[in-house]
């Protein structure tokens, strides 16, 4: 057997596929699975008890990862004036307005996070067939269109992770690296479960928490208990 068909079997083997462990179970036990030779990003993927066709029960939003994500993210701004230049002083790495418009369109894409001002989604709007299928238009539900561009780059920089469930009704979100300390991957994962918890449609009946399954780039899916990670009464 090669040798990484060998560390992927061992990393299976210490996880018990018919059980479901608690969020600080599965951390550890992601950490310890995780045996690339580069630092492997940890995800969780959340199955939600909502119909995304409705749009009354499509769950979107950001939240700011506590522990941050362990990414480096290059964030550009449109802004004008003094805008502009809260956002250069905030650190942002790319600030502009047509012209990064027509650079965009020239295939400029060296970028993981877009905010703009209300005043520029006019321009911006010229962008949506480059920007949205990659997730990067700017939208206000998110906090990615706003007129405090300060706020929104430090966040941006701070390790904030936008979520939005899928078709099939899921969440995937990063939550950080195997590198990470075990209770900075739990602080991480409960932040992004509980703004879940948060956004739940008034609309969504049933079980909100369907499943919850946490693992890392190349290592094995652990399942998570999600009742007592839910609010009291949630499942009711």
């Amino acid at each position: 057997m090669p040798k990484v068909a060998k560390k992927r079997a061992a990393a299976q083997a210490m996880v018990d596929s018919t059980r479901k462990y608690t969020l600080q179970e599965a951390c550890a036990l992601v950490k310890q699975a995780a045996s690339a030779k580069f630092d492997e990003t940890v995800d969780i993927a959340v199955r939600l008890g909502v119909n995304p066709r409705h749009a009354d029960q499509m769950v979107r939003g950001a939240v700011v990862m506590p522990a941050g994500t362990g990414q480096s993210v290059r964030v550009l701004v449109f802004a004008k004036g003094e805008k502009a230049k809260e956002a250069e002083a905030a650190g942002a790495d790319f600030v502009g307005e047509a012209d990064l418009v027509n650079k965009i369109q020239e295939g400029f894409m060296d970028f993981d996070r877009v905010i703009a001002t209300p005043d520029m989604m006019g321009l911006v709007g010229k962008l949506g067939r480059i920007l949205g299928p990659r997730g990067l238009m700017p939208n206000p539900k998110v906090g990615t269109v706003t007129v405090d561009v300060k706020t929104a780059v430090s966040e941006a920089k701070a390790g904030k992770v936008e979520y939005r469930v899928e078709k099939a009704g899921i969440v995937h979100a990063r939550i950080g690296k195997a590198s990470f300390k075990e209770d900075a991957l739990v602080k991480n994962a409960e932040a992004l479960i509980q703004a879940l918890i948060r956004a739940k449609p008034s609309t969504a009946k049933g079980i909100y928490l369907r499943s919850i399954t946490m693992s890392s780039t190349m290592g094995p899916g652990v399942r998570i208990d999600p009742v007592h990670l839910s609010d009291k009464g949630e499942e009711g």
